[in-house]
């Protein structure tokens, strides 16, 4: 909502800040939710899971009736396109981060990874998740919500 002199009511400017993409997968690794975005009927659908990041892929655990099982087990060795997102970013100040990852997906069909991932990752849910997904980040891209100073007074 605009104030008479037709600027924004918010705390104040803001400035983005592209972050590189170290940066930005240290600070998806450092938040335990996100959405992921695949194809559904030739659309985009997006879901939030919990992730944890291992070894610069992320990981998520899953059922087998979930459309993207279905959806990464269709795409096989080749692996199944997807986008994740996270952020953290005050709704106060709004000030904070986000960080998109754009790569690949593979169902995880490997009995020992499983159990790691299993000890690893804790659903969010009470529902019974026994498969994992592996994304590996081909395009990483962040940016960095900041205060922006004003400019000195001349």
């Amino acid at each position: 909502m605009a104030d008479d002199d037709g600027s924004s009511n918010s705390p104040g400017a803001r400035r983005s800040v592209e972050l590189d993409a170290v940066e930005a997968l240290r600070l998806l690794g450092s938040v335990s939710l996100g959405r992921i975005v695949f194809t559904r009927h030739a659309l985009p659908t997006v879901r939030p899971v919990n992730h944890i990041l291992l070894d610069g892929d992320i990981v998520i655990r899953t059922h087998g009736d979930v459309a993207l099982t279905r959806y990464a087990r269709q795409a096989g060795d080749a692996g199944a396109v997807v986008a994740y997102e996270a952020d953290d970013i005050d709704p106060d100040t709004h000030t904070g981060w986000s960080v998109v990852v754009t790569g690949y997906a593979w169902l995880v069909t490997d009995p020992r990874q499983l159990t790691r991932y299993r000890a690893l990752l804790r659903p969010w849910v009470t529902q019974r998740m026994d498969h994992a997904i592996r994304v590996h980040p081909g395009l990483i891209t962040g940016l960095r919500l900041t205060a922006h100073a004003p400019p000195p007074f001349a």
